[in-house]
């Protein structure tokens, strides 16, 4: 994509850099969202599997399990924008994935976990005050994204 030194995030995982990089994950029903703060040349991204953090976290739950969830990890974020003296308002943001990658029998049932995914971040994001630059949610195809932190360019590319 560029020569930058590249990261793999991995599903459950945040990864944040304060260098220009290329932060890659792979998505299926998860949520892929890109943070770029261009004034400090720092970007994140984070890749939540499910939607809320219990409400009753077992004990001996880590930062690291916390951060499987799509509001734990954009409030996590924040916290760490907040702490590099970041505002609100200069933080661009796009969100990816959220898709409906395994058949669903009766569609009339419940909510799907990519559907749950899509519209956690979307509600925690405005809730934070961020607002969403751009974005490609559901469908029914993962895909994967590459996100030059220097550009803010996010390289998507459909599975299947």
């Amino acid at each position: 994509m560029s020569g930058l030194p590249e990261h793999y995030v991995q599903p459950g995982e945040s990864h944040l850099v304060k260098e220009p990089a290329v932060l890659c994950t792979l998505l299926g029903s998860c949520v892929g969202i890109a943070f770029l703060i261009p004034r400090l040349g720092v970007g994140a991204l984070c890749h939540p599997m499910l939607p809320s953090y219990p409400l009753k976290p077992q004990n001996g739950r880590s930062l690291a399990d916390g951060r499987r969830y799509v509001d734990f990890a954009i409030r996590d974020l924040a916290s760490q924008f907040s702490s590099l003296g970041a505002h609100q308002e200069e933080i661009r943001v796009k969100i990816f994935g959220g898709a409906d990658v395994l058949t669903v029998v009766n569609e009339s049932s419940r909510p799907t976990v990519g559907r749950l995914n899509c519209e956690a971040a979307l509600r925690v994001l405005r809730d934070h005050g961020f607002e969403v630059v751009a974005s490609s949610l559901g469908g029914t195809t993962g895909m994967s994204i590459k996100f030059n932190t220097e550009t803010g360019e996010v390289l998507l590319k459909r599975l299947g």
